[in-house]
């Protein structure tokens, strides 16, 4: 058995006084999509860096094996100003071993992969979904044998999901990636491993997706919770025993006492593993008994010039959950601040109940104020947060949402982006509502934290509409979703799977977010009867060229070929020629692209 990839043996690392993780030990092999999970604070992004080599663990070493290539995309993408997209991709690639039309070749195999027409958008005019897709690209141009991805979802729509989902299930390299979307974990991870303090090496690792990896844990804690009681009943006989008195002992007693309190240290050891520390969100409905919160009526929104959606007409009522669903760019968040009021529709009427009382989560998160101390951000006057009319003392509000009460005057710009979506809950929960307006409120959150905001939501008695991108959170808590197509459509569904349904028959109008280029695209003309035909067969020969590249790519890393200079160096010759190929037919593509244009 080849020797892995990457290995991280005996991890541990801390910022501070409070440790992150210790004794962390993992192996990635030729092949692994591992989805790395755990609550946030744990250390996952951490782990990361730790594993491209980015930061140094305080105990433990890093080992990867000759030859292996490390990429690693982080969850906020950065990039140099003034940049287009296929400068951003000639400089992430090596500085040598490449002449410029295998450079131009590459860049170009690259763009067209992630779905870019070509290499002149500017870096500042993409929205966050594509510079996602660019910062991947960026990575996947070095050719990684391991791809290191933090919450790589985050940003992306649909479309976006699904075409990071195919480029992972067929890429030839192994990859690990940090998310908490768990449809996205169930169809790409071929195993699961979770950072926490519940368990034992500080990490639970099981093989397959998703839900076998929660049928495997499950398992685990069970055990562990059967451990503990079998422990404490033990230590029970022993504190009787020692509490006898000395005639009642025998000579031997020591080493008995001596092993009485290392039971004792066993079971507070697995009494601390086992205890759980989750969020609880409750948020307070006003006990509002109107029938009709929010009726539309034919509304309309256009911006940019682009119709958003036209005379769509729908009534909130207490126990109606709206899931919004729709690429981006189809008008989800448009959408939710006409209803809120804070946009006026272009057409129809909106009637809101008298004294109607909204609460809005917004997805840039602009209502925190980053130099504010944490006591501020969640809500507090003076020492007291006001909850269903009673004062609650700060510091337990905040361990609440599992906030220290050393942290209390922390500048809310310290925290994380999951963190800060937790001081965002919990100031929203000080608001009594009849209509919750959820704009991207999974995003950061961790799965335990996740799954309470969900039961909170589906037991909020009063009318919710939610936008996310959690396909799970969108088909556990609406009742109803509404599908835009970004076109001006939209159509009502009763749950997230039944629009889905509908898409992969009818797709929608706006299937991607077109990334920008510096010129409107001019009108076409015809090309000549040759041109015609190799225009028509173009996208059969670079699929096949695609394939045979990944093929030279996979034969270069076969563990016999490695170990072998003369065949390494004959097949690195093969995938350069299959680079090359592929470059030279997206050239030719390009060329015939620009015959259609008129002059």
């Amino acid at each position: 058995m080849p020797a892995p990839l990457l290995s991280i043996m005996g991890a541990g690392k801390s910022f501070g006084a409070a440790p992150l993780f210790s004794n962390i030990t993992i192996h990635i092999s030729e092949g692994e999509r591992l989805g790395l999970i755990g609550p946030n604070g744990s250390g996952k992004s951490t782990l990361l860096k730790i594993m491209a080599g980015l930061l140094e663990a305080d105990t433990g070493m890093r080992t990867v094996r000759k030859l292996t290539r490390v990429a690693y995309v982080p969850q906020e993408p950065e990039f140099a100003a003034g940049m287009t997209t296929g400068q951003v991709l000639e400089e992430a690639l090596p500085a040598h071993g490449l002449n410029q039309a295998e450079r131009a070749a590459a860049v170009s195999v690259t763009l067209g992969k992630i779905g870019f027409a070509d290499g002149s958008a500017m870096v500042e005019s993409l929205s966050g979904g594509w510079k996602r897709r660019l910062s991947i690209a960026r990575a996947l141009i070095g050719n990684p044998d391991v791809l290191l991805l933090d919450e790589p979802t985050n940003h992306l729509d649909l479309e976006g999901i699904l075409w990071l989902e195919k480029l992972l299930e067929g890429a030839p390299f192994a990859s690990v990636i940090v998310s908490h979307d768990r449809y996205f974990l169930e169809n790409v991870a071929t195993e699961v491993a979770e950072i926490n303090r519940a368990y034992p090496d500080g990490m639970f690792r099981a093989a397959g997706a998703y839900a076998d990896f929660l049928e495997l844990r499950e398992a685990f804690l069970e055990a562990q919770s059967e451990q503990q009681a079998a422990l404490a009943n033990r230590v029970r006989r022993e504190v009787e025993w020692l509490r006898r008195g000395p005639k009642a002992r025998t000579g031997k007693s020591r080493a008995r006492i001596d092993a009485a309190h290392e039971l004792m240290g066993e079971l507070a050891e697995v009494s601390a593993r086992n205890a759980k520390s989750t969020t609880r969100i409750d948020f307070t409905a006003s006990g509002r008994k109107t029938r009709k919160l929010i009726r539309a009526e034919g509304i309309s929104k256009s911006l940019g010039g682009r119709q958003l959606f036209r005379d769509l007409s729908f009534s909130l009522s207490p126990g109606i959950r709206l899931g919004l669903a729709g690429p981006n760019g189809s008008g989800k968040t448009t959408l939710l601040r006409v209803l809120k009021g804070e946009m006026e529709a272009d057409a129809g009427t909106m009637e809101r109940a008298d004294g109607l009382r909204l609460v809005y989560f917004d997805q840039g998160r602009e209502q925190l104020d980053p130099a504010a101390p944490l006591r501020e951000g969640l809500g507090a006057h003076g020492d007291s947060v006001i909850y269903r009319d009673r004062p609650i003392h700060i510091a337990g509000w905040a361990k609440r949402f599992l906030f220290r009460a050393d942290q209390l005057d922390t500048p809310v710009g310290r925290f994380s982006g999951g963190e800060r979506a937790r001081i965002i809950i919990a100031r929203l929960m000080l608001q009594p509502a009849d209509v919750l307006l959820l704009d991207e409120p999974t995003n950061d959150l961790d799965i335990p934290t996740l799954e309470v905001l969900e039961e909170s939501l589906t037991d909020f008695p009063g009318s919710l509409v939610l936008v996310t991108h959690d396909r799970y959170m969108l088909d556990r808590v609406s009742t109803v979703v509404l599908g835009l197509d970004g076109a001006g459509g939209a159509e009502v569904f009763a749950d997230y799977s039944q629009w889905e349904q509908a898409r992969a028959v009818k797709p929608v109008r706006a299937e991607k977010e077109t990334p920008p280029s510096r010129e409107a695209a001019p009108a076409r003309k015809k090309l000549s009867y040759l041109d015609a035909r190799e225009w028509e067969q173009m996208e059969r020969r670079i699929l096949e060229a695609e394939q045979l590249l990944d093929a030279a790519r996979g034969a270069l890393q076969a563990p016999d070929v490695v170990s072998d200079p003369f065949a390494l160096q004959q097949r690195y010759a093969e995938m350069q020629a299959a680079e090359a190929e592929v470059g030279k037919l997206y050239a030719r593509w390009a060329e015939l692209e620009g015959k259609l244009q008129l002059p």
